[in-house]
């Protein structure tokens, strides 16, 4: 039988040879997730033998990995903004540049009472569902053009207790009233783009939600140009964007009538989270 211990460093190897950006990481949560032991009880069981059953159930996790299947398919689950949300390959996984639009949108819904917020494009629910839980007394509506990604942001709302209008629509077409503030993390990657992807978006994330078109930048046109319809006055529209984009997204904006725009850095310093406010 093979401890505990030797099977993490193993399986580290394993994924890192299989190109893997955090090896150690990854076997560490897959393995726990085999196991039914948080991350801290795998060090505190480096001597524990594991039977032929256990290993067999590590492996399959492993290989799944080793294919690059990203993680988060593979646990079912993924944190986002301190919610446990569900999530698989109907939507895509929510990462950390993504919670970096969600603390700006917090700090523009500041000193509002009872805002209307919107989400567009919100696949697992994971910006809606955050900003619902910080701000309970916010109206949030939730649209993606995907019924299959809905399926998931209502599972996730129903599991977290928080209340979304959800609605299946093309931006905010069909959606009535307007918005204090309108997020949206949209596709956009472009065409010739995707060969130079990880195949983790490449080969699994769902192509509807990660590639626009030829240029990439066709979806936050689109929203650049919904927004005066769609804000109230004095409202906000704020994306999220691709490196290199956020200059030319924030002249989309100033373009649509947008009186003031800025762009965030997410943390690794590359200019993600842009908006603009219409009078």
């Amino acid at each position: 039988m093979r401890q505990l211990g030797e099977v993490l460093r193993l399986s580290a190897g394993y994924l890192s040879e299989h190109g893997s950006p955090t090896p150690r990481l990854d076997a560490e949560l897959l393995i726990g997730h085999a196991l039914g032991l948080l991350r801290i009880e795998l060090y505190t069981n480096f001597d524990r033998p594991l039977d032929e059953p256990e290993l067999a159930a590590c492996r399959a996790l492993l290989e799944r990995r080793g294919r690059r299947e990203p993680v988060a398919y593979i646990l079912g689950r993924w944190g986002f903004h301190g919610l446990d949300l569900a999530v698989d390959v109907r939507v895509l996984v929510p990462r950390p540049e993504t919670e970096v639009l969600v603390e700006r949108c917090l700090a523009l819904l500041d000193g509002l009472d009872a805002p209307r917020v919107a989400d567009v494009g919100t696949g697992s629910g994971a910006i809606a569902l955050a900003i619902k839980a910080a701000r309970p007394d916010a109206a949030v509506t939730a649209t993606d053009v995907s019924a299959d990604a809905l399926t998931v942001a209502r599972a996730n709302a129903a599991a977290l207790g928080l209340e979304l209008d959800l609605a299946e629509a093309d931006l905010l077409a069909g959606v009535e009233g307007r918005f204090a503030l309108v997020a949206s993390n949209p596709p956009y990657i472009g065409e010739a783009e995707v060969t130079g992807l990880e195949p983790e978006v490449a080969e699994y994330e769902p192509r509807l939600a990660t590639v626009a078109g030829p240029a990439g930048t066709e979806v936050l046109e689109r929203l650049a140009a919904a927004a005066p319809a769609a804000l109230e006055p004095g409202g906000w529209l704020v994306v999220e964007c691709g490196a290199g984009q956020a200059e030319a997204v924030r002249g989309l904006l100033a373009a649509a009538g947008a009186v003031e725009t800025f762009a965030e850095p997410d943390l690794a310093g590359i200019d993600r989270v842009v908006g603009g406010r219409w009078t």
